[in-house]
């Protein structure tokens, strides 16, 4: 795969010019999007989203660009301050994500009660979760802050929160040592289904997400921001033959998704990430790299820039998703008993994506009136 070896200064000085991807942006805005859409059952534009035509869905999208992001991030913090202040950042880092899975599992219980105070009924509520914190606060709260117990929604911030604890070994290793980075990654990957049994849960009860399993997802974006590995592999004179087999995969995963099986894959395959849906997302994104590369990354973000400003708030963005698509799914559930109906539908897609959109606007002056504070405190103090 072309891995280099690159001494530290190298890499920052190609970085520290590009903290700020406006295509990295695009991409996390549009998967929140696709995140948000998917989770409302009677959704019109999830019709045409990732999961529709293909054997993954946004979910590995979201992984594989945090830890692109988080590449970037910790290679422009430690050439802007050291390298012990990105690694105390990142550690920071995980107990927010952790304290958002709080925010977001009690927000979850939170509106599950309200809209059943109302009577309104639909499958995705936290029906179970919810009795079981009335029946015993204590014992289910202990199980949240053990993330023994994730009500919906919440359970992809926990392996997340792991993501960013392992950052402060992921990141040197990416740099200096990618192939044994790689073997390893690809180690526990398969090892994570046997692992699986393991992670702490509530009786009865999973994971949705496998932190073992996807962490191969969350190393593979850290490699392909550390690592020339796109550029030489295109670059070669056989690099064309690279995009075909990628191209023949995506044809052939869409013709099984659309003609032969159109239900969803069992739901272990997306647990522990199986092979048909890291294989069928890894062909999507070199062959979304090769339209980044000719331009039409940037210039999709210039002309979407609310997008982009969606993906700048990526973890408020998700929480308030999370509530969003909850809301709209049950009230929209409620209202067609179930069943499709297109305009309902549609309007319900264009009030989950208008919400998120205010979510992210509020929240830019907020962040630069605290940002502006932040500084005069700290000139008046030094």
């Amino acid at each position: 795969m072309g891995f280099a070896q690159q001494n530290s200064p190298r890499l920052y000085a190609m970085q520290k010019s590009s903290s700020r991807l406006p295509e990295l942006d695009f991409f996390r805005g549009l998967v929140l999007l696709f995140i948000v859409v998917d989770h409302i059952g009677g959704s019109i534009l999830s019709r045409v989203t990732l999961h529709a035509y293909a054997l993954c869905d946004a979910a590995e999208v979201f992984v594989f660009l945090g830890g692109f992001a988080t590449a970037t991030a910790y290679a422009t913090l430690a050439a802007r301050r050291t390298e012990a202040a990105a690694r105390q950042r990142f550690l920071r880092r995980s107990f927010e994500i952790y304290r958002a899975f709080l925010v977001t599992a009690g927000l979850m219980l939170l509106v599950s009660a309200v809209l059943i105070a109302f009577s309104v009924d639909a499958p995705n509520l936290t029906i179970t979760d919810l009795d079981d914190f009335m029946d015993a606060p204590l014992s289910a709260l202990r199980d949240i802050l053990l993330f023994r117990r994730q009500p919906y929604l919440a359970s992809v911030l926990p392996m997340y929160a792991f993501f960013a604890l392992s950052v402060p070994l992921v990141l040197p290793l990416a740099r200096r040592r990618p192939w044994w980075l790689l073997a390893g990654s690809l180690a526990l990957w398969a090892l994570a289904p046997s692992l699986n049994g393991y992670l702490p849960a509530v009786e009865d009860t999973q994971w949705d997400f496998n932190p073992l399993a996807w962490q191969l997802l969350f190393v593979l974006g850290v490699l392909a921001r550390c690592q020339p590995v796109y550029q030489r592999l295109s670059a070669h004179r056989s690099g064309w033959l690279v995009s075909v087999l990628a191209f023949g995969i995506v044809v052939a995963a869409a013709y099984y998704k659309l003609v032969i099986e159109p239900a969803p894959l069992d739901a272990s395959f997306k647990q522990n990430l199986s092979w048909l849906r890291a294989g069928n997302f890894l062909a999507i994104a070199w062959l979304v790299a090769n339209l980044i590369r000719l331009g039409w990354g940037k210039k999709l973000a210039r002309w979407l820039p609310w997008v982009g400003m969606i993906g700048r708030k990526g973890l408020l963005c998700f929480v308030a998703g999370a509530v969003i698509s909850l809301v709209v799914d049950s009230l929209l559930y409620t209202a067609t008993d179930g069943y499709l109906d297109i305009p309902l539908g549609l309007v319900a897609d264009a009030v989950a994506v208008g919400a998120l959109f205010m979510v992210a606007r509020a929240s830019e002056p907020l962040a630069r009136m605290l940002t502006w504070r932040a500084r005069t405190t700290g000139g008046v103090s030094s």
